[in-house]
């Protein structure tokens, strides 16, 4: 990537109104070194309502006029997933630094290509992984690094909730991608290998409650439930330590975060099954001070900042390709009946990325990602079933 700074505003377009865009468009428009000047979508009634929000952002239904009509230096595209690459590949054709939603593509194929295309026009390409900029997540990962819980066991993640039901992906390509990229941040490595296991209950072929595995080196794993198909609302993830253990419960209100200073030991010499005794430790629980942020808002500065300074984001194009890398071996799975599904060994190697809080001009670090300049190893799995596209107000995935 090429190195400059940029010290005006960044002319901005967002193109997706439906679910996820609004969130997006308010965002960008409060933040001082940005420029919103077009708004996108397909449906002229979607463009009034917005409009009369923001009457000064200008809304378009020609998503090309976007694109070359405007001079716009950056794209945030916010569209259904089958959408995301030819519309990515036309904006970075087109010279714009380009945020993408997550999943980022539909096959690694497409991520290969738009993490190539960016790096030969010298251009920002970032993943929307938004949790990897919650302070709740950047704290887990403080204490991981401290070495505050141990070495780390599993992870169990669960994200559940009755919705929102999607025509052209299943669950975990929809749900999945938040704890993946949080696990991925905590594990620091790519999973040797996934397996996941799901059923379609309403909408015949495609999963509405999957169970996806991970396993990674020196006995490590990781599980993640993910259901449109549940009572509660539930994003809930637990980290095993052989010290400690958090448990991260995002829909808390206050303690979001805690910390239980609890483990099991495993008697380290016996002479007979008599003497063999577990020993298990249950100590005190400790609620970290989280910082009250939006992730989201944090993000969007931090895809500001990468542009203005040429540096690549947390979430870098790479980062995108790992995740969908593993939607993929998920999605071969399924098509195998839980059939385990071996991943090339690229790992992802510890390296700082500066993070702008977006209260403030300082700096942070978060330490557990590579440099995203490197390209990612080339995959060979076929891409989900059900690609078919839709208009850029489909509605996208919930958090």
């Amino acid at each position: 990537m090429a190195c400059f700074y940029m010290a005006k505003k960044i002319r901005l377009g967002v193109a997706g109104c439906g679910y996820w865009g609004p969130n997006l468009i308010r965002n960008f428009r409060a933040l001082p070194d940005c420029h919103l000047r077009m708004m996108c979508d397909l449906n002229p009634a979607r463009l009034r309502h917005l409009g009369k929000l923001y009457p000064e952002v200008e809304g378009e239904t020609d998503y090309a006029h976007m694109l070359n009509g405007v001079n716009l230096d950056a794209v945030v595209i916010a569209t259904s997933v089958a959408n995301h690459y030819p519309m990515a590949k036309a904006a970075l054709l087109a010279g714009k630094h380009t945020f993408i939603e997550k999943p980022m593509a539909g096959s690694v194929e497409h991520c290969e290509e738009l993490v190539e295309t960016a790096r030969k026009n010298g251009l920002v390409l970032m993943a929307g992984h938004t949790f990897l900029y919650s302070p709740a997540v950047r704290k887990i990962q403080e204490i991981i690094t401290q070495g505050d819980i141990g070495e780390i066991r599993y992870i169990c993640a669960r994200r559940l909730n009755l919705g929102l039901f999607q025509k052209d992906i299943n669950v975990a390509w929809d749900l999945a991608p938040h704890d993946l990229s949080i696990i991925l941040a905590i594990m620091g490595e790519l999973p040797v290998s996934v397996n996941c296991h799901g059923s379609a209950h309403v909408t015949p072929g495609i999963e509405d409650v999957t169970a996806m595995c991970l396993t990674f080196a020196n006995r490590r794993s990781a599980i993640i439930h993910s259901s449109w198909l549940d009572p509660r609302k539930v994003r809930e993830m637990t980290i095993v330590g052989s010290n400690r253990m958090i448990v991260y419960d995002d829909l808390a209100p206050l303690e979001k975060i805690r910390v239980f200073d609890m483990r099991v030991e495993r008697p380290p010499h016996y002479d007979t099954f008599g003497e063999f005794q577990y020993a298990y430790h249950y100590g005190d629980m400790h609620a970290p001070y989280i910082k009250q942020e939006e992730p989201l808002k944090i993000e969007c500065q931090h895809f500001l900042d990468c542009i203005q300074h040429g540096t690549p984001p947390l979430s870098c194009g790479t980062r995108g390709l790992e995740l969908v890398k593993i939607l993929e071996a998920s999605s071969e799975s399924l098509r195998h009946n839980g059939a385990v599904v071996q991943l090339s060994k690229t790992g992802l190697a510890p390296k700082a990325t500066p993070i702008r809080n977006s209260r403030c001009l300082k700096t942070k670090l978060l330490t557990n990602h590579s440099n995203c300049k490197r390209s990612a190893a080339n995959g060979s799995l076929k891409s989900p079933p059900g690609t078919a596209a839709r208009s850029s107000n489909g509605v996208n995935t919930p958090l």
